[in-house]
């Protein structure tokens, strides 16, 4: 029996200012300081679009909602829902639309060579492309923005949760002129790696007339769900919390990963084992700064099985690395000593893998491998194995800042839910005479003001922001555009459009008032039907004109900076070896240093689908799969339409103008910036495939009513659109499988429960 996940995992809105961000890298890189990236951040008022009013139904020839026996809204959500019958139509339906894919994904997980294995996942990344089942939208960053964040004083690692931590930044005095930026990235390159940059950075700040702070000002988004670290995969709570507590290594500003916890560790000769030497003398204190105990190698074996009892979407992570885990996430086993994870004694830790793993160390800046102080956790209720419940009434670990135990450089002294959240400096850290943030206020934004986090951030209420096309204007007016902006840095996280493909509700499952399709049964029968046919997915995958889409909140100058094209990002990672691997029966060979995405092209080169995700000229020679529209081609198409409706027309389904297929988009009506985004996607598909497909904009008032549709829900049946561009992944190690794991069968994937499975 699949032992299901109890709490919602690690996916990406895109949300307003800072928001629910990645389950991994999170803030753009230290240059995007306080400056989120353009779907973090571009949220407006609630002027509606010219057809918000109207188009929930826009487009179709249903009949009056008063036919209720007729409409899909009134058959959402029966009392005992076929978890089996559910789960036996998802395996059916991802190996016929992704058995492809993860056939070529699973020889990639047991070649010996590095390269041969990041060659074979790029291949089954083209495969997963091909399908059609999500169009690539954008990533992180790539829009304007003005900040007083010095770059490169937050790590920029692409992966985990460490660009999270801000305790070494440098806060100006004033925003920083992009003349000034461009020296400091120009010196971190040069220095990267020698420990040296920092002291370098403040000489600098000072010899130009900045002042430093030690207060650095947040925005938010979205309230913490738990502070419990090992409960959790949402960015949203994850970033927040790392900052109460350390890791066993860290990544500095240089991206050179530091002990922390641990001052050091040793690999076995068979690379299975990893012994680490926890610090000495650290302490765990309570909100208040009161000492509970030592920090000890105990806390980290505590966290692990913290983690794998909660099942919040972290264990996936480590099963198939760490010995045992797999048997005992899956309830084959409740004997927690049989996982490789010990502590001889009380400063040695560690951990056993069941085979090699290249990234392993890259993992340790994730949550998922964060301490829990067992004494502590019990005595809040918490218990381990069989015994563990989250709705126990004497369970209060993690419900609040006043309920877990604090390592790390900060104690939360104020958490309000919808207004703030206030660090200060924790005054027992053990490395708190080396950080330069003594204080952070987060300020709650609720994205429904389009020029607020840029008032915010004028008046100093706001480190930086990004500059979105209300508040662009605001600044090229006030002289601040001319004298501050500058192009903030992309990250790895990828946003994209999920179509689903079994879609089974019709409202949203928290409340079935909200967000209700007009669609009738024959029409929902219809659309299935059309969105599992490869050609049908196709088409409206090539529909969208993403320049279109992206300038809703990049504005027209900057709509291509921030464009992705594929999942994993093309320079992830590159073959240390030549490498031959075969392309549709074709032995090739590519060069030690070919990127990621460059082979992911030969691949869909050799299966003639025209999309371009690796362009080899971008980025001065280096080669890129972003800043470009790869997937718009409207030839491409209307063919692949025909192709969809001959096939359907076969199965006895008629397409045509007269009767189209409709396509639910749930969109965040209160801001006008998504609102013109869903109008684009309404426009795009309805032109492009001449109205034998029409999308019906269902408008949700609030964000969170825009998240339950799309975002929130735990299982694909709960997923209430037809499409959805509410999410996204971030990666949480470095390598591509932190990306490929997510769309893996039998709810081991956690992003596919956007396409309707698991």
């Amino acid at each position: 029996m699949i032992k299901f996940r109890k709490t919602l995992a690690a996916m990406l809105a895109v949300t307003m200012v800072v928001g629910l961000t990645a389950c991994g890298s999170g803030n753009g890189g230290s240059d995007a300081g306080n400056t989120p990236a353009a779907d973090t951040t571009q949220q407006t008022d609630t002027t509606p679009a010219t057809d918000q009013t109207t188009s929930t139904d826009a487009g179709t020839d249903t009949e009056p909602a008063a036919e209720a026996d007729t409409r899909l809204a009134a058959e959402v959500y029966p009392e005992e829902f076929n978890v089996e019958g559910w789960t036996d139509e998802s395996s059916a339906l991802y190996a016929d639309v992704l058995g492809e894919f993860n056939e070529y994904y699973q020889k990639s997980l047991v070649v010996d060579s590095l390269s041969e294995r990041w060659a074979l996942m790029a291949i089954a990344e083209a495969k997963m492309l091909e399908s059609g089942v999500f169009i690539p939208l954008s990533t992180r960053g790539g829009n304007y923005a003005i900040s007083r964040v010095a770059p490169y004083t937050v790590n920029s690692t692409l992966w985990g949760n460490d660009s999270d931590r801000f305790h070494q930044a440098l806060i100006a005095d004033k925003f920083i002129i992009p003349a000034d930026r461009d020296e400091m990235k120009a010196k971190w390159a040069e220095l990267k790696g020698t420990g040296t940059y920092e002291q370098c950075a403040k000489d600098f700040l000072a010899e130009k007339g900045y002042t430093l702070s030690d207060t650095y000002n947040v925005a938010m988004t979205s309230n913490v769900t738990t502070w419990d670290a090992l409960n959790t995969s949402r960015q949203a709570d994850s970033e927040a919390i790392v900052h109460t507590y350390d890791g066993l290594m860290e990544y500095d500003i240089e991206n050179v990963q530091q002990p922390a916890l641990a001052t050091g560790y040793e690999v076995s000769d068979d690379g299975l084992t990893y012994t680490f030497h926890i610090r000495e003398g650290v302490q765990w204190v309570d909100s208040q700064g009161r000492k509970i105990a030592d920090v000890k190698a105990d806390d980290f074996v505590a966290g692990m099985q913290h983690m794998m009892d909660c099942m919040a979407g972290l264990e996936y992570l480590v099963q198939g690395i760490i010995k045992g885990s797999n048997e005992y996430i899956s309830g084959e086993t409740s004997d927690f000593s049989t996982v490789g994870v010990s502590a001889p004694d009380d400063y040695t830790l560690v951990y056993t893998l069941e085979a090699p793993c290249s990234f392993f160390t890259t993992m340790l800046g994730y949550n998922v491998f964060a301490p829990l102080c067992r004494d502590y956790y019990t005595s809040q209720g918490g218990k381990f194995g069989e015994e563990f419940s989250a709705d126990d009434a004497s369970y209060v670990y993690g419900t609040d800042p006043d309920h877990i135990a604090y390592c790390g450089p900060y104690l939360v002294t104020n958490y309000t839910p919808d207004t703030t959240i206030v660090y200060e400096a924790n005054p027992t850290y053990w490395n708190k005479d080396n950080i330069n943030i003594k204080k952070q206020v987060w300020v709650f934004e609720d994205g429904t003001d389009a020029t607020k986090t840029y008032t915010d951030a004028v008046a100093g209420t706001l480190a930086g922001t990004g500059l979105n096309t209300a508040s662009l204007e605001v600044a090229k007016a006030d002289g601040n555009f001319d004298l501050y902006a500058y192009t903030s840095a992309t990250d790895a996280t990828t946003f994209n459009g999920f179509l689903n493909i079994n879609r089974k509700a019709f409202a949203n499952f928290n409340d079935a008032t909200v967000a209700v399709s007009a669609k009738t049964v024959d029409d929902a029968k219809k659309t299935a039907a059309a969105m599992q046919n490869v050609h049908f997915r196709r088409a409206l995958c090539s529909s969208l004109d993403r320049g279109s889409y992206n300038a809703q909140s990049q504005g027209e100058e900057l709509k291509l900076n921030n464009l992705r094209n594929c999942y994993t990002p093309g320079t992830f990672v590159f073959l240390e070896e030549e490498t031959t691997v075969d392309i549709n029966g074709t032995a090739t060979t590519f060069p030690a240093g070919t990127f990621y995405g460059a082979i992911m092209q030969a691949q869909i080169d050799a299966d003639q689908v025209p999309w371009t995700v690796w362009d080899p000229t971008a980025d001065g020679g280096i080669g890129s799969s972003d800043g470009f529209d790869g997937w718009n081609n409207p030839s491409y198409a209307k063919s692949e339409l025909e192709a969809a409706v001959a096939e359907l027309a076969a199965a006895g389904i008629e397409v045509s103008a007269e009767n189209p297929v409709q396509i639910d988009l749930p969109y965040f009506a209160g801001s006008e910036i998504y609102t013109n985004r869903a109008n684009v996607f309404k426009q795009s598909f309805e032109s492009t495939l001449e109205n034998k497909v029409v999308v019906n904009l269902i408008p949700c008032e609030s964000a969170d009513d825009w998240y339950y549709a799309g975002y929130y829900p735990e299982y694909g049946y709960e997923m209430n659109a037809d499409m959805m561009d509410v999410s996204g992944w971030g990666p949480d190690y470095g390598d591509p499988q932190t990306y490929l794991d997510t769309m893996l069968p039998d709810y081991a994937g956690y992003m596919v429960k956007s396409i309707g499975m698991f």
